[in-house]
């Protein structure tokens, strides 16, 4: 494994090639990132492409096919090459391969850019369809933020005031079966035992923005999410981090088609169309 490193005067943020994944974000030297504990979860910030969350079976179809893939895709896994690295900013690249078409039956350029601004991380995702015809994919996000004491000292600020129905989760695979955390909510306090089962599954927010908060309101982490219509939280039982995840696209639904040209939440693009998604984390 391969990290880069990118800083400026307020962060200093590491990136393995391995996944294009943070590995680190420091603030004025106080890391905010969590550094990894396999007791409760080895990763620190996925990234999830060219699925988010589980596919049935782990399967899908494409034309008369099946193909089979793991809970939110290969690229978490993939060796990307540094197309660029500058002192704030660095581009990462993940082309298509045999081994990528074996498992997703498309020609693609992934790009991951981040770029320091300030005290925000600006992360780009860009999508380029290679394939002599179209592309389906989904993109999302997975970043986990550290914290000390209990997540009961946490909550969710929402950019707006929300009816948080969360779509539940029945092993890895989402019902339409709703949970309701709560009416006309603009601050949500956080509680392990909300994650008792799975993560929050939020479709349908208003909010393209939100700010974890500790109850002194001395720490904040303001995440912006204007072009991924989904969001989730997730963490487990007396972890110590907090994932805000933007996807592009969800897991599958119990009993849905598993043609991934109609997989609920898909992008498509037409051959040579490229598109890209961007969030930004703002500490």
């Amino acid at each position: 494994m391969k990290t880069i490193t990118i800083s400026n005067d307020i962060l200093e943020v590491t990136i393995s090639t391995v996944g294009a994944e943070l590995t680190g974000v420091k603030k004025n030297g106080a890391e905010l990132l969590w550094q990894k504990d396999k007791s409760f979860w080895a990763r620190q910030a996925p990234v999830l492409f060219p699925i988010c969350g589980g596919l049935r079976n782990d399967t899908f179809t494409f034309r008369g096919r099946d193909y089979k893939m793991q809970k939110h895709g290969f690229a978490k896994n993939a060796d990307f090459s540094v197309e660029y690295i500058g002192r704030e900013k660095a581009v990462l690249l993940l082309s298509s391969s045999e081994e990528t078409k074996a498992i997703y039956p498309f020609d693609f350029e992934f790009r991951v850019v981040f770029t320091l601004i300030k005290s925000q991380i600006k992360i780009d995702y860009i999508i380029k369809n290679l394939t002599d015809g179209d592309m389906y994919f989904s993109v999302g996000s997975h970043e986990g933020y550290a914290f000390t004491g209990s997540i009961e000292n946490w909550r969710v600020k929402f950019e707006k005031s929300e009816d948080l129905y969360s779509n539940n989760v029945e092993c890895g695979i989402l019902s339409e079966k709703k949970t309701l955390l709560g009416k006309n909510v603009r601050i949500f306090p956080l509680k392990y035992e909300y994650f008792s089962t799975d993560a929050l599954v939020f479709l349908d927010l208003k909010s393209r923005s939100l700010t974890l908060e500790n109850e002194k309101n001395v720490q904040k982490i303001k995440v912006d999410f204007d072009g991924f219509p989904y969001l989730l939280l997730w963490t487990v039982q007396d972890a110590k981090f907090i994932c805000v995840e933007p996807w592009c696209g969800i897991p599958d639904f119990v009993g849905e088609n598993l043609d991934f040209s109609e997989k609920k939440g898909i992008i498509h693009l037409q051959k040579g169309e490229e598109t890209s998604r961007t969030h930004t984390i703002t500490f």
